[in-house]
């Protein structure tokens, strides 16, 4: 194929979705709300949809890798924003070093599993 391609924005569910969303403005990221249940959020150039659609089993197993430039800052950010005090059932795991490069994980509001990591050079 020759098309280029211009973005990748996965669908993710909540449980709570007022909750989820709340969290995600936390994060920093602009919602727009498209329809009744159904939201995108934007930072950076980045998108994902967000929809009041809950099934256990496809939470669980959802996972979002997001890289960023430097991991140990992004966690002292995450840490600052004092989410797990906020919202009781987010989980943040601190930073791990691999030989690939360093990330940290935060399960989301409805346990949605995100890395965030920073590949070596």
């Amino acid at each position: 194929m020759e098309h280029t391609a211009k973005s990748i924005r996965p669908f993710i569910g909540a449980q709570d979705f007022e909750l989820s969303r709340q969290f995600y403005r936390d994060l920093g990221f602009h919602e727009n709300i498209l329809g009744p249940g159904f939201s995108v959020f934007k930072k950076d150039g980045l998108a994902f949809y967000l929809q009041d659609a809950y099934v256990k089993d496809w939470i669980d197993n959802t996972m979002l890798f997001l890289e960023v430039e430097d991991v140990v800052r992004y966690w002292n950010e995450l840490l600052a924003l004092d989410l797990t005090t906020k919202y009781k059932s987010v989980k943040l795991i601190p930073v791990r070093e691999y030989d690939w490069g360093k990330e940290c994980f935060l399960h989301d509001p409805s346990g949605i599993l995100w890395h965030i990591g920073e590949f070596k050079d």
